[in-house]
């Protein structure tokens, strides 16, 4: 198959490409070339910028692709031009989408692909939530072969691993130092990291889908293995050998006052409880999660310290002062309960 990337060399769609690539498939990237990610030789590149509308859909409507798969398609006004330019000259178009689509918090698990999308999670969501009205009303309109793929909290090799107070590599070093980690309420709440090749595999198989059975369908391409906070980095110490990590429950509201700037992902995301339904993706995609948490938490942690991007821990001095503040406050609270 001739398969158009738009977009190609981030997190997922590196892996996308990889593994079209190692099917057999002929691949070709359309972005702007301002990445190093390492994709194969054989991959073909034209550079553009897809919110260039004009000159986008110049350079691509003329041309004729077995399936295109989306990966910055952000806005309605980028699904209208993408609906525009691909339109009769391709079998099936991927759109990756997201789960902020949803609302948050939720007040019934697992969600399937038929829970209702608004209000959605943050401004993200919601321009993809329209993306993906563009997408379904051209399929019911026109028949455009538009699949929609919903990832949650994708990680790997050429990204970091995230955290309370965001994705700062300099935790993977306190870790390994035995320092404390900063968790947001008590650790109990549930998060699912799926690593990206495996996400990647999905896209691939969405991509390779026989007949019309998966277009104008959204699916689930999340992650199978649940873990409390606290599990989540109980698993990178153990995955890193490293001691055992002290955990410091700090109140979410209390860690937004604290630090706002790095908390807009504990905001609209790692606060809340959330399981995802894949029984969809399984059934029609194959979709399945082969990479452990621990497995991948290796993996990626030895990318990062092949491109020396772990710093050190001490380079980032906010989650001990926030430690500390916490526990003189408790200690101050006690002390005056108590007397």
């Amino acid at each position: 198959m001739d398969v158009l990337i738009v977009g190609g060399t981030g997190l997922i769609s590196t892996g996308i490409t990889r593994q079209l690539v190692a099917a057999g498939h002929d691949v070709t990237l359309y972005n702007r070339d301002e990445t190093d990610a390492e994709i194969p030789d054989t991959v073909t590149l034209i550079r553009g910028d897809r919110t260039e509308y004009e000159r986008f859909e110049d350079q691509l409507g003329d041309r004729s692709f077995d399936a295109v798969v989306d990966m910055v398609c952000f806005s309605p006004a980028d699904a209208e031009s993408a609906v525009r330019t691909f339109s009769g000259s391709v079998d099936r178009y991927v759109f990756c989408s997201t789960i902020d689509v949803y609302s948050r918090p939720v007040s019934r698990m697992p969600l399937t692909e038929e829970t209702p999308r608004h209000p959605p999670t943050s401004d993200y969501g919601r321009d993809k939530a329209a993306a993906e009205d563009v997408f379904f009303d051209a399929y019911e309109e026109s028949g455009f072969p538009a699949v929609v793929l919903r990832p949650w909290h994708t990680y790997g090799e050429g990204g970091s691993l995230i955290h309370s107070l965001g994705d700062r590599p300099t935790y993977i070093d306190r870790i390994r130092a035995g320092k404390p980690v900063v968790v947001h309420g008590d650790g109990t709440s549930v998060w699912a990291p799926c690593h990206r090749d495996d996400v990647a595999r999905s896209f691939v198989a969405a991509v390779e889908a026989k007949g019309s059975t998966v277009e104008g369908e959204a699916y689930h391409v999340t992650a199978e293995e649940h873990l409390t906070w606290n599990e989540y980095h109980r698993s990178v110490a153990t995955a890193l050998d490293a001691p055992e990590p002290e955990l410091v429950h700090i109140p979410s509201d209390v860690l937004f006052e604290l630090a706002p700037e790095r908390t807009g992902g504990l905001r609209d995301h790692f606060q809340y409880s959330t399981v995802f339904d894949n029984a969809k993706a399984k059934h029609d995609l194959g979709h399945e999660q082969t990479v452990s948490w621990e497995r991948g938490v290796r993996r990626t942690v030895a990318w990062l310290d092949e491109n020396r991007r772990v710093d050190p821990w001490e380079s980032d001095p906010l989650p001990d002062r926030i430690v500390g503040a916490w526990r003189k406050a408790r200690e101050s609270l006690v002390s005056e309960f108590d007397s």
